[in-house]
């Protein structure tokens, strides 16, 4: 075959061979690329039917649009044979890179979460794969998992052929009901992804090496060998998850991949150590049971109040509100909840609220045998919600025998806002602070003003509306008056209370976007973090300043892996994870947190910057390129999608059009942040505009951008400014400031 033409394809080379047919490298004589033809054994479709239905399965299969799915370009007849044209991968089989050795849990998982989004969307389409195992998974040099040949095994099924070793090797990971011959659903390839991840993690085929009938009996019957036992490092989540796929009741599988890949990005963690805590709960989003739906403020207000008291609780790890409410509404049982959260102990309740009428439940759940530790109702007026929520929390801490300090009694005990309308008031503002439009932000201010009006000057008030201007800047508006209101309430808040968490924590933000000064950022975020440990976001922003302005990774580890532990369905973990990959200079494992995150969130602007700028430093021009092309579609006056516009003209070595995006408004928005400086800096020097380039290097280090590491070595963009003279001065100055500044 080598060398003749088939169709417009020219023959190179013989990339394989089995049960399923014969591979080529092959030459697209027309469109002039590489693509790997797949010729079909004739066995196999010598049944009119069974072809017939072939090729609309794998029609259907052309119709897949996904990273993690292999395309199909063509399904031919040419000289007596039928193929199929796909994309040639340059890479190797998961079937060859487990028999090169055991896979390190990150890259497991990594593969493994691939293969997961791939499956769920094929699934939400109606079409099921039959036939996942090793051998059909293709990963890219870069990485990246491709399911290969969706619409072969249902042809398998149907025609009538002797099975031959590759048939064999199928056996492995068939499900019960397939194995029977059954009809099969969705939940059959749910199967045989737990198989294939059982094998990638230890190494061995879940039911064995056997004969046909004996691998069938095993997997009818028998329970594979613990997994644990046959690699220690594997965590009891990741465990229980492959056990779930592999149970023989299809009923009692995951009923879809999307159920699935919740508890997998749980046990994801990218090689940081997040362990279990011995004492460890979520609280539950409050049910509304009130008449009125628009009292789902209340209750989130009710929940997220009582994970506060809890966290003043040093002997007690309390998952963070964002990952609380992922479950609101949810179907979940309590125990898969508390292991997607990887955590003991669930409180679930609800509130009815009727005028000024309050009824309250609670119930204390442990996951491991689904007991009720303690339960209670209360009833009240408004005036009592600050008595009941305190009730709720010493009653967990009762029930969970946790000894008090004198400091934790008192700041549970503690009061804000002491005035029932009032915080009401303070409710209705943070739920509307979260949704980060301009007219949330301004329903936010009014109601916070209402607050103010009723109550006078307060640290939590003033601390709310200090955030609420960062937010107007932070989402490109009101850039100077906003600062300066900012920052005048921060003041405000910390001279009515020096030891307000929150306003610590603004005043870090403040120093570290608009500021420029970084050792005052620091010094409040860690003044934030002492007073409360968990304080979400001094731990977020602090683990950002270290990683990209400051270049001090190890100083920022331990805080990835606690907001990963109190926070692990955050979206924005996958975030914290590439940007410790992509500012040191890791730029391989940067690409899949970054994907994760994108495919977790695609409303997200800056995802798509970050995700093609990762690309951009693997060598994927092309695949960076539809990112930024698909952000700027979706987001065309972010911030995020104008740089992204500039990073695609620097790629396509478009100096006219990268200095025309340049505009004086990005201009000066960009020239405030260190960060966003620094990357101007970066886009400059790759066209070679050096002195503007270290125009923009120098502003982001007079802002705080003294990632040492980085500019002067692990960044391989800036190898055309090194040898600059007014590159080594400024090096020398980032150098001494980087050696000393204390973390």
């Amino acid at each position: 075959m080598i060398g003749k033409a088939i169709s417009h394809y020219k023959i190179l080379e013989k990339l394989g061979e089995g049960g399923m047919g014969v591979v080529y490298k092959a030459e697209d004589t027309n469109l002039k690329r590489t693509v790997a033809l797949k010729f079909l054994p004739p066995e196999l479709i010598k049944d009119e039917q069974a072809k017939a239905r072939f090729v609309q399965e794998a029609q259907a299969a052309a119709a897949l649009d996904h990273p993690n799915i292999c395309a199909v370009f063509e399904i031919g007849e040419a000289k007596g044979t039928t193929y199929i044209a796909m994309p040639y991968v340059r890479g190797r089989s998961l079937k060859e890179k487990i028999a090169a050795g055991p896979l390190s849990m990150e890259e497991a998982l990594d593969i493994a979460g691939q293969v997961a989004e791939g499956l769920k969307e094929a699934h939400e389409r109606g079409i099921i794969h039959r036939d996942i195992k090793p051998a059909n998974i293709m990963l890219t040099e870069k990485g990246q998992a491709k399911i290969m040949d969706f619409g072969l095994a249902k042809l398998t099924a149907v025609a009538d052929v002797t099975q031959t070793r590759g048939i064999m090797g199928t056996i492995a990971y068939m499900s019960p009901e397939q194995a029977r011959g059954e009809a099969v659903d969705h939940r059959t390839d749910i199967w045989s992804f737990g198989a294939m991840l059982y094998e990638i993690l230890t190494g061995q085929m879940p039911f064995g090496r056997k004969h046909d009938q004996a691998l069938i009996y095993s997997i009818l019957n028998n329970t594979p060998e613990p997994m644990c036992r046959l690699r220690k490092d594997i965590p009891r989540p990741v465990e229980q998850l492959v056990l779930k796929t592999l149970e023989k009741n299809k009923l009692h599988r995951y009923q879809n991949m999307a159920e699935l890949l919740t508890d997998l990005k749980a046990a994801q963690v990218s090689g940081l150590s997040v362990p279990k805590a011995e004492k460890s709960i979520i609280v539950l989003p409050f049910e509304n049971i009130s008449p009125d739906p628009e009292q789902e403020y209340f209750c989130d207000g009710m929940t997220e109040e009582i994970i506060t008291d809890l966290s003043h609780v040093h002997d007690l790890l309390v998952i963070s509100r964002s990952s609380a409410m992922t479950f609101k509404g949810t179907k979940k049982t309590i125990p898969e909840i508390a292991r997607a959260v990887n955590v003991r102990y669930v409180l679930e309740g609800s509130v009815r609220k009727a005028g000024n009428n309050l009824r309250i439940t609670a119930q204390l759940i442990d996951s491991s045998n689904d007991a009720h530790l303690w339960a209670e109702k209360y009833t009240g007026n408004l005036d009592d919600v600050f008595d009941i929520q305190e009730k709720v929390s010493r009653s967990i801490v009762d029930a969970l025998k946790l000894k008090l300090t004198p400091e934790e009694k008192q700041k549970m005990t503690e009061r804000p806002i002491d005035n029932v309308a009032a915080y009401e008031c303070f409710l209705k503002a943070n739920a509307e602070i979260l949704r980060f439009t301009e007219d949330a932000l301004n329903r936010a201010l009014l109601s916070l003003q209402s607050a103010h009006d009723m109550i006078g000057d307060n640290a939590l008030l003033f601390s709310a509306m200090a955030y609420v201007h960062w937010q107007y800047v932070n989402i490109g508006v009101r850039h100077e008056e906003s600062i300066e209101k900012s920052e005048e309430y921060a003041m405000k808040a910390l001279s009515l209370d020096p030891d307000f968490p929150k306003a610590h924590a603004v005043f870090g933000l403040i120093n570290l976007a608009f500021r420029g000064n970084q050792s005052k950022a620091v010094e409040h975020f860690n003044r934030a973090l002492a007073l409360s440990p968990d304080e979400p976001l001094s731990l977020g922003w602090l683990a950002c300043c270290y990683i990209q302005y400051i270049g001090k990774i190890d100083a920022a580890i331990p805080l990835v892996e606690r907001i990963i532990q109190i926070d692990p369905l955050n979206v924005f973990n996958f975030w914290f994870q590439g940007l410790l990959r992509l500012y040191d200079g890791q730029y391989g494992l940067a690409l899949a947190p970054f994907r994760k995150l994108l495919q977790t969130d695609p409303e997200n602007p800056a995802g798509h910057l970050f995700y093609a700028w990762a690309l951009a430093c693997n060598a994927e021009i092309e695949e960076a390129i539809c990112v930024i092309d698909k952000s700027g579609r979706a987001f065309p006056d972010n911030k995020f999608s104008k740089a992204g516009l500039l990073l695609k003209y620097v790629l396509l070595k478009d100096k006219e059009n990268a200095l025309r995006e340049m505009t004086a408004d990005f201009q000066k928005t960009c020239r405030r942040d260190a960060a966003n400086a620094h990357f101007i800096g970066v886009m400059l020097a790759l066209l070679d505009e050096k002195n503007l380039a270290l125009d923009w290097l120098e502003n982001a280090v007079n802002r705080g951008f003294i990632n040492y590491p980085l500019l002067a070595e692990k960044d391989p963009w800036l190898a055309n400014l090194r040898g600059e003279e007014r590159f080594k001065t400024l090096m020398e100055r980032v150098k001494k400031e980087w050696e000393h500044f204390e973390v």
